[in-house]
């Protein structure tokens, strides 16, 4: 198992491209003008490649990760359940605005998909890779119309016109389409597509950082707290849960363990954003997530299992 001091390393990039977009962005000539073009380059473009690749690149044997597969999507619907409930329950309504919710309510039950396999992969070598890449590839689609429905519902744009037309929708299921149907990504193609995905993780937490904007999340602390609690300690102990419930194995377990507690996807900044939603509000949670991934991975791989 990583120690600390590793989980701290393993989340350094992310935290660090954050914050050079957000110097970028005040101190620098690359003002607001510019990064709203990257924002639209990386939402159009370099998102939906890397999505697509990284569906279509591993095969899904889903008959012998089934008890995984169950947990994980039982997981995730647990998380947008809970972080949809929110303007309802009764000592929370009268402190979160709708359209605040609508945009980050994906925080809490989103993931970075690169964390993920990084870590999967130290935890339970090839197996764990295999693991988690068919984990992806089932919940990526799913959490992803779960992300754009709340704002499509809020903003009354109408969600299956947003669904068809929503470029990270159509890439998640082409690839999840073509994988189920064994096509392949040509091997000459594969470099190419491999520098797109790192491209779009730069830019995306890049543009996260510089939309960022600390006062909004003072405004909505009630949200940030609430979203922030289910993606690193809620989703956690029920990823627990399952693990006992379903008597998942060793590698099965640990890569479970993991899923629940990495920060959330980075793209949720650029979704927000591009769908007219307060963007630095939920760059500001992206951010802060990413910080307590650093406690809350330590705190789910070791829960006994």
């Amino acid at each position: 198992m990583l120690g600390a001091v590793n989980y701290a390393q393993l989340l350094f990039p992310d935290f660090s491209l954050i914050a050079c977009g957000w110097a970028l962005c005040r101190y620098t000539a690359l003002n607001r003008r510019v990064w709203d073009q990257v924002e639209s380059l990386v939402y159009y473009f370099l998102f939906p490649v890397l999505l697509f690749h990284s569906i279509v690149r591993s095969p899904l044997d889903f008959g012998a990760t089934s008890s995984l597969l169950g947990a994980g999507v039982t997981m995730s619907l647990i998380g947008i359940g809970l972080s949809y409930s929110l303007p309802w329950l009764p000592w929370l309504r009268h402190y979160i605005s709708r359209a605040d919710h609508a945009a980050s309510v994906q925080v809490a039950f989103r993931f970075n998909s690169f964390i993920c396999l990084t870590l999967s992969e130290r935890l339970a070598g090839a197996q764990g890779l295999l693991l988690i890449a068919v984990l992806i590839g089932v919940c990526v689609p799913l959490l992803n119309v779960a992300s754009v429905w709340p704002m499509a519902r809020h903003g009354n744009t109408g969600f299956l016109r947003q669904l068809v037309r929503n470029p990270l929708i159509i890439a998640t299921a082409s690839g999840l389409l073509a994988n189920v149907l064994g096509l392949t990504v040509p091997n000459w193609l594969t470099p190419t597509l491999t520098r797109i995905g790192g491209a779009s993780l730069a830019l995306g937490l890049m543009a996260a950082g510089a939309g960022m904007q600390f006062a909004t999340l003072g405004r909505g602390k009630a949200l940030a707290v609430s979203v922030l609690s289910i993606r690193h300690f809620i989703l956690p102990l029920v990823a627990w849960g399952l693990v006992h419930a379903l008597k998942l194995d060793a590698a099965q377990a640990v890569v479970l363990m993991a899923f629940s507690a990495v920060p959330t996807a980075s793209s949720a900044y650029v979704l927000a954003s591009r769908m007219g939603y307060n963007g630095p509000f939920v760059a500001g949670l992206v951010t802060l997530s990413t910080l307590l991934a650093a406690a809350s991975l330590p705190f789910a791989l070791a829960l006994p299992r």
